[in-house]
Formats: structure tokens, sequence, C-alpha cells
């Protein structure tokens, strides 16, 4: 398996060789032979640090194993009052629950908000307390703690403190895998990006999203978005008309969403 740790004893283990093969054993081995290392590494890790469904730099749950054709939708960035309550309307009438992954800085002023997810049945996520853009360079510590600012308003509005946790714009590294085993949650990926918050036209997003569909598929949308709020009845009956039905995000997995 391609990870982080492998990939840094490989060529760890390729620059011994070379070190050896050539002050040891005296072989005329070029220099430049240590240039494929960085060449190799770095690309990597970029590649790992931006695909969570990588698994790279930590394990994170982006799909769920079943042949069944079944899927989840999870929301983004809320709670907000412009559209969290038009998508959580449109979600009661078509009787589906959603999981959303909340910014912690979005619940105070939307209390209200964060208790009607929960009343009608869906289910809450951590999405950290700031979604700071330049949250992934941040030490293990202060990642921690933006972590812990979300979960206490979570525990002051509901008494309830979450176990999924979403990484901000999905980027993984090294910090906030040690962040994420140490605060005992469970990084959210998806499978399906649905590129909502840049998209103009709503038949070419609707296409984007139900081209893309899978057994066991977890759809990234946001609740910060008129176009995902524009779109979604029309979503949620084209991905039943192919014959899929909705799970909460946590019910697909397997897991609890809860401590």
């Amino acid at each position: 398996m391609l990870t982080h740790r492998n990939t840094y004893l490989v060529l760890a283990l390729l620059l011994v060789i070379w070190l050896t093969a050539r002050f040891f054993l005296q072989m005329d081995i070029s220099a430049w032979w240590l240039v494929l290392i960085p060449l190799i590494y770095i690309p990597l890790c970029v590649w790992g640090a931006i695909k969570v469904q990588a698994n790279f730099f930590l394990p994170s749950l982006s799909q769920a194993n079943t042949q069944e054709k079944v899927v989840a939708l999870s929301f983004d960035d809320g709670p907000l009052p412009e559209f969290t309550p038009v998508i959580l309307d449109i979600l009661k009438e078509e009787e589906v629950k959603a999981g959303f992954f909340c910014i912690g800085k979005n619940i105070p002023e939307n209390e209200d908000l964060l208790e009607r997810i929960h009343a009608e049945g869906h289910v809450i996520g951590n999405h950290s307390w700031s979604h700071d853009f330049w949250f992934d360079l941040y030490s293990r510590r202060r990642m921690m703690i933006d972590m812990d600012t979300m979960e206490d308003q979570m525990l002051n509005v509901l008494d309830l403190k979450p176990r999924m946790f979403r990484p901000p714009y999905g980027v993984t590294n090294p910090n906030l895998a040690t962040a994420i085993k140490l605060q005992k949650v469970k990084s959210i990926g998806w499978s399906i990006r649905s590129m909502d918050t840049v998209a103009k036209d709503e038949e070419k997003l609707l296409q984007h999203i139900l081209s893309q569909l899978h057994p066991g598929a977890i759809i990234l949308l946001h609740d910060t978005c008129k176009i995902t709020a524009d779109i979604l009845p029309r979503l949620i009956a084209g991905i039943r008309e192919r014959g899929y039905r909705f799970d909460r995000i946590d019910k697909l997995l397997n897991i609890s969403a809860y401590a």
C-alpha cells in the first residue's frame, strides 16, 4: 500500500544502498542518483496531501465497501442562515438524512440551525473551528486546539462530541495524522466531489455528480452555495431514478458519530 511511511522507508533504504555502494564498496555511482529521491518523494507527498482518498498520510473513510446501490450526502462549511435552512427544508421534504460537517466559528448566532440539523435526524461532524486557509501549516498542537474549540461549541449547544472529522479542503499531512490519532476521531473524506463551490451551470453540475455515482459513494456538497440548494431536489430525484437509495453517512460507514 502506498503510504507516507512506506514511501519514506523505501527511499531511505535506497539512500542507504547508495551510500554503502559509493563509500564502502567504492563503486563508481553518480551522485545524480540522489536527485531521484526528492524527485520521487516531493510529488508523492503533494499528491497524498491533496487527495484524501489516497490514505497516504492517514486513513480516511471516503466510501463504503459495498455493492449495494446506496449513497450518502454530506454538506460542508455551515451552518449559515442563507442556504442551510433551504437545504434542510428540501431534505425534510425528500426524507433524506445527511451529514453536516460544520465549521465551529459559524455556530455562534446560528445555534438554532445546529439544533435543527440534529433534531431532524442528520448527523454532525467536525470541520475545524477556523477552516483557516493556512490550517494545513498549523502545528499538531494548534490543529488540536482548533478541533477542540469546535467540539466545545458542539458540547455547549447539543451536549454531543463529534467523532467524525473532515479535514479542511480535504488536505492531509503528518501533523494532521498525529492530531487525529490523539483526538481519537475518524477522518472522513468523499468519493464524489461535486465542485459546487465553483460551478456556474446547474445542468453541468448535476451531470458531473450523477455520472460518478457508484455503490457506497459519499457525495461532497456545501450548504453555503445557492446552486447546491437549487439543484438538490433534482439531484435527489436523479439518484433515485438510477436505483440508488440514501443512507446517513455514519450508518453507511458503520461508525459511531459521537463519543
